[in-house]
């Protein structure tokens, strides 16, 4: 898997939402405000989640990167990664988080029984 960090781009089945994935690390990164479009709520709920998620133990800071950017030279935008996604979408309530899961438990179903998954583009 690429160490640099690439762009990927992610389109939902029905092609309604397009998100460019940081790929880096072998995990992929969004910020809050692209969760947001993934699970199609608001960029609030997605950040009570990731909140929870901190207190409860079940993410830490480990999964998260400070990243400098042109569109904000004052204020560091946050990524976070793919164990942050997960949590955040076994979270939220949406047709989108539904979508989520449905593939989320697909893909661990067949490691646990093949040992292997294959692509799937169910979301």
């Amino acid at each position: 898997m690429n160490q640099k960090g690439e762009i990927v781009i992610y389109q939902t089945a029905d092609g309604e939402t397009s998100i460019d994935v940081k790929l880096e690390n072998e995990t992929v990164w969004l910020t809050q405000g692209q969760m947001a479009v993934l699970f199609d709520k608001n960029q609030s709920v997605i950040a009570r989640h990731i909140r929870n998620a901190l207190t409860e133990g079940e993410i830490g800071e480990s999964n998260m990167q400070k990243m400098h950017n042109t569109i904000s030279k004052y204020k560091p935008t946050t990524i976070y990664n793919l164990d942050v996604i997960i949590s955040v979408g076994y979270r939220v309530h949406s047709q989108r988080g539904v979508q989520f899961r449905r593939w989320a438990n697909s893909v661990l179903k067949d490691y646990l029984i093949k040992g292997y998954a294959v692509r799937n583009d169910l979301i």
